[in-house]
């Protein structure tokens, strides 16, 4: 059994409308462009802003991943290159006293 959706405004307000000949857009009725972080699929179409909010804490996730990710790798790096210019300082000491 196939059921219809129709979606509506919690609002009550209607997106784009027609009056007096002029077409009345909502301020939030807003055109997106990019990748579906979820699918990878080309994102071309508009909706209420609203609507977009859980699209957009995804993809802003999946930005902070590779974020903190790209910060753990540079800590991993910045101690490696640390423990080593700290031994050279253990045998310039070590060289030193021997002298």
């Amino acid at each position: 059994m196939s059921v219809e959706v129709t979606i509506t405004c919690p609002l009550g307000s209607v997106c784009e409308r027609i009056v007096d000949g002029k077409l009345e857009r909502c301020a939030w009725y807003v055109k997106m462009v990019g990748t579906n972080p979820n699918t990878g699929e080309d994102v071309d179409e508009a909706r209420c802003a609203i609507a977009w909010q859980p699209l957009l804490a995804v993809d802003t996730n999946g930005k902070l991943d590779q974020t903190v990710s790209s910060v753990q790798s540079m800590r991993n790096e910045t101690i490696k290159r640390q423990d080593l210019a700290l031994g050279v300082v253990a045998n310039a000491n070590k060289t030193i006293e021997r002298l």
